[in-house]
């Protein structure tokens, strides 16, 4: 089955299986991103069920759905990193002084101990935008630009179990 048989959405609407996306997904990455990549489905019989244009449409609207999906993602996690990066930076400049204030009054092994401890609080506190802004986005950007490729990639539909034209 290539839609999702649980799926009581018309076909235009309709999720792919989830181990057919898998597959389709999984085999895309291993190419190159800028490889040209296109679809082949064989069915027994093309009378009686959805004809071809249906299918394209559904396979192209799935992906497209997958896309924009995707780039909300983004949209959330870059909106969690903006307000991470406006409460990190505010702590990491309070523990920062609060850090230097104990460095120059207490000289002693508990003044080290808590320089070190508020100087260390303050990057933890910017662990989470650094996290955003250095790794976390590239991923869900590229499963973007992923699914806009699936979802232009040509599909066809071949009758029988034979090789195709």
């Amino acid at each position: 089955m290539l839609f999702n048989p649980v799926d009581p959405a018309p076909l235009r609407e309709r999720d792919l299986d989830p181990r057919i996306e898998d597959f389709i997904v999984q085999s895309n990455r291993e190419l190159p991103r800028d490889a040209s990549v296109s679809l082949l489905i064989r069915v027994d019989r093309l009378d009686g069920g959805p004809q071809p244009a249906e299918i394209n449409d559904a396979v192209h609207g799935f992906f497209a759905g997958r896309a924009r999906s995707s780039r909300q993602r983004l949209r959330q996690l870059l909106r969690v990193g903006r307000t991470s990066l406006a409460i990190g930076l505010p702590v990491l400049v309070m523990f920062t002084g609060a850090a230097q204030l104990v460095a120059t009054h207490f000289a002693s092994t508990l003044g080290q101990v808590l320089h070190e401890g508020l100087a260390i609080g303050g990057w933890v506190a910017m662990w989470r935008p650094l996290e955003v802004f250095l790794y976390d986005w590239w991923p869900i950007r590229a499963d973007a630009r992923r699914f806009d490729h699936l979802a232009a990639m040509p599909v066809r539909i071949v009758e029988g179990q034979g090789t195709p034209d």
